[in-house]
């Protein structure tokens, strides 16, 4: 087991460095110009120079990416451009916004997607699986940033149960809409997922020898269905949960949610490349992350796993 998880978190640790690597050369060939963006449009040539020498910007393509790592493994993401603070200090200013949001999308899709995905699997080609089979389609279907405006619009601002964005006091007064509309796409694909998967264990073999001793449809859906269904659920929990903290750009900008997703739009718009490639390592660290627990999780759950 020991090594099964060792060799994941090596694993883990050279997809970082990739994508480290492809989110600096990506960002080194953003159009414009921080230096000149600094100066101002109205700035000489002199000016924009300087400020280039002083960011390290005219040094070779790989001498600043050398001196990007040396600092990164010092915990050091640089110095924001806009704002001429740490980025490190102000992702982690964000973070616990885009921590809640995350969190109440995961458990209200899992509220909503895991007891319909099961319930259309047992009672497989009646109504309610037709229908709960085709709004969930409907709702995969949808665009994020429809959905929330649709429950700003009528829950917001027809009937004002829920405040028309932002982030305050209560908290998850605030942030149930924005929970909401992560937890409707993601309980569809819950729906779906869990349906399929459940629909192919009850044909199994054991299914029918645990009814034939006389368990009852609850006792072999919670002794010997769910157990099948927990690896499925934990791959999509975990790739869920790393792609929610990583920051949901759509969303935080659609509710105005002060998150990391929101101030890597504002970052990108403004060209500050450090918070930029900061914010993509940051995002990119929480999906390793998650999927080196599951991943660990499964050599826990499954012993073969620990072999290959």
């Amino acid at each position: 087991m020991i090594q099964h998880v060792a060799r994941r978190f090596l694993w883990s640790l050279f997809d970082l460095l990739i994508i480290v690597t492809i989110a600096f050369i990506l960002t080194y060939l953003l159009p414009g110009d921080p230096a000149r963006t600094i100066a101002g449009p109205h700035a000489s040539l002199a000016d924009v120079l300087r400020i280039r020498r002083q960011l390290g910007l005219d040094a070779p393509l790989y001498v600043q990416y050398g001196r990007y790592l040396w600092h990164l493994i010092h915990l050091n993401l640089g110095t924001s451009i806009e704002f001429g603070t740490p980025v490190l200090g102000d992702i982690l200013a964000k973070f616990p916004a885009t921590a809640i949001l995350a969190i109440s999308g995961v458990v209200l899709e899992l509220v909503l997607g895991l007891p319909l995905g099961i319930w259309s699997a047992l009672h497989r080609g009646g109504v309610l699986d037709r229908v709960s089979s085709l709004a969930s389609m409907a709702a995969i279907a949808m665009p994020q940033f429809w959905i929330g405006i649709i429950l700003l619009f009528i829950l917001a601002f027809k009937f004002h149960w829920f405040p028309l964005g932002g982030y305050g006091s209560p908290v998850l007064w605030y942030g149930f809409l924005p929970g909401l509309t992560l937890g409707i796409g993601g309980a569809a694909y819950y729906q779906q997922l869990i349906r399929s998967r459940v629909l192919e264990v009850l044909p199994q073999q054991y299914i029918a020898t645990a009814r034939a001793k006389g368990l009852s449809e609850w006792q072999v859906l919670v002794r010997h269905v769910m157990p099948q269904v927990l690896t499925t659920l934990i791959t999509q929990i975990g790739m869920d949960t790393g792609y929610f903290m990583a920051g949901v750009v759509v969303v935080e900008t659609v509710f105005g949610w002060p998150g990391i997703g929101l101030q890597a739009w504002t970052a990108i718009k403004a060209l500050d490349v450090p918070l930029v490639i900061g914010t993509v390592l940051f995002g990119a660290f929480w999906i390793v992350l998650a999927n080196f627990v599951v991943d660990s999780l499964y050599g826990l759950l499954d012993p073969r796993i620990r072999m290959r």
